[in-house]
Formats: structure tokens, sequence, C-alpha cells
């Protein structure tokens, strides 16, 4: 007689307790009556290997990823899905039944799918768009932006460096721009995002002029504590449509929940409060 177990998920980082996913991750299950379980592990990098040798042993069908493992799990994983291997980067693990660990970025997506959904309006091929920060948020931003047709990245970083190395990799349609200049690239960007952490709650400012800005731009922070940042409200002011980060978190969990669990969830209302609260 087979014993069925109730299927483990969670998520891996370094802090771990700042996250929302177990919020996220819950409502989902309790909403659709699923069994499973989601829970926030604490893993050091001295750790990694053996916690995601050992968590399929237990019953884990997989993992969110978050900092700062998301670089060193592709090396760790059997299989590595092609977006995943372009930004040199993983959010999600799905341990399969045959021993395997498949690496996938859902990250992009994620952004994508917050933006239509917030700025219904919104289309790649309007214009260039500016681009804050040169980590790996902006790695996935960057490479999703591009796939969806944007024609020109315009792409700031407090150490130029960075953003020149992600320009090699990306190509001639990323033009960088020094920082000290980044209010001058506003007034031709249709899409503008932040994906750095000025603006977060216990953070400084993301003190960017933004008396270029246009009034029909799409302004959206990767940041959501808070829920809107001060880009976002000057931002609302000067007219634009506005999209909070949160979504991004929202919707790049989906694709992992459903190969966890078996089941596509809504991203909706509902999940947004159960996460903010």
């Amino acid at each position: 007689m087979s014993v069925k177990t109730i299927p483990l998920a969670g998520v891996i980082g370094d802090p771990i307790a700042h996250s929302r996913s177990p919020q996220l991750h819950g409502h989902w299950l309790k909403r659709y009556g699923l069994p499973g379980q989601y829970i926030p592990l604490h893993v050091t990098a001295s750790t990694l290997k053996d916690t995601i040798e050992l968590l399929p042993k237990l019953g884990f069908v997989g993992l969110n990823i978050t900092i700062p493992h998301k670089e060193a799990v592709i090396e760790l994983a059997d299989i590595v899905t092609d977006r995943a291997a372009l930004m040199g980067a993983a959010n999600t693990l799905i341990f399969r039944k045959d021993g395997k660990v498949h690496a996938d970025n859902t990250d992009g997506y994620g952004f994508l799918e917050n933006l239509r959904s917030g700025a219904p309006d919104w289309h790649p091929t309007r214009g260039p768009a500016a681009v804050f920060g040169a980590g790996g948020a902006s790695r996935a931003v960057v490479a999703a932006l591009l796939e969806a047709g944007v024609p020109q990245i315009f792409l700031t970083n407090r150490t130029r460096q960075r953003a020149e190395y992600l320009q090699k990799e990306f190509g001639s349609k990323i033009k960088v721009i020094d920082w000290v200049k980044a209010g001058n690239i506003l007034e031709d960007s249709a899409t503008v995002i932040n994906t750095t952490s000025l603006g977060m709650t216990g953070h400084s400012e993301l003190r960017v002029p933004l008396d270029g800005l246009r009034s029909d731009a799409v302004v959206t922070d990767l940041v959501y504590a808070p829920l809107e940042t001060k880009l976002l409200r000057d931002a609302r002011e000067i007219g634009c449509t506005t999209v909070d980060g949160l979504g991004m978190l929202l919707h790049q969990a989906a694709p992992a929940f459903e190969r966890w669990f078996g089941k596509r969830p809504d991203v909706d209302d509902a999940l947004r409060q159960a996460v903010l609260s």
C-alpha cells in the first residue's frame, strides 16, 4: 500500500524573515483546498548545496530562491531553462520525480504580467524604456523588455561598470547613461522602471529629477514596501500611469505554484490583500 505524501515547497534565502511568499502561496493553497505546505527556510551559502540535495528526500517538490542564492543555484541544477541561463540566475526550482533539479526564472514573466495588468494600454513599441539599476532584478527586466519588443533601453546605475556589463551581454539596444545624468533620459522614455532598492522602507530615496518625465509615460517601481514609493507618487501627480511592484511578486509566483501543486492560480485583489495583511 502506497503512502500519499503532502507536497512541500518553500523559499530559501539569507535573510528570509521578510519574505511575503509564505502568505502568497498559503493563500492559494487554502483558496483551492489543496494539500500542501509552503515554508520559509533560512539557508546560508555554506549549506546551500546540502539543502538542495536533502529537501527532495523530505518531500519537497520545489523552492523559490531569493537573495543571495539566485546565481549559485544555477550551478546546482541539472536542467536550466533558456531564460534562467540568459539571466544567469534562477528564482524557481522544481524537484522532478526522476530526481533531476530543474531551474527556471519567472521574474521577467512576472514583471511583464504586472506591467500589462496595471497599465493595460502599455505597448512595448511606443518608445524607449529607462531602467534605473543594473543588478539581478534589472537583468530580468531588461531581458523581458527586449523580448517584448522595446526598441531601446537607457540603462543607468550608480556604478557605471555594472551597467556596461549588462550592455555587453544584451547588445546594441542598451545605451548606458551616467547616473548623474539619469534625469536627462526621461523626456525620451515611454516606460520608466526602478529596479534598485532606492525608495524602499529603510533605504535612501531615488533622487533622480523628474522634470523631464512625460505625462503619458508608464512608471513602475519594483519596490513594494511602501506600496506607493515617492517615485510613483511624484509620477502619478505628473499624470503618468503608475504600477506598483507588488504585482510582479504575485505574477512571478503563479507558474511555480502550478508546477508544484498542479493548479494555475488566479492573481487578483483577494491575493493582494492576503499578501499585504
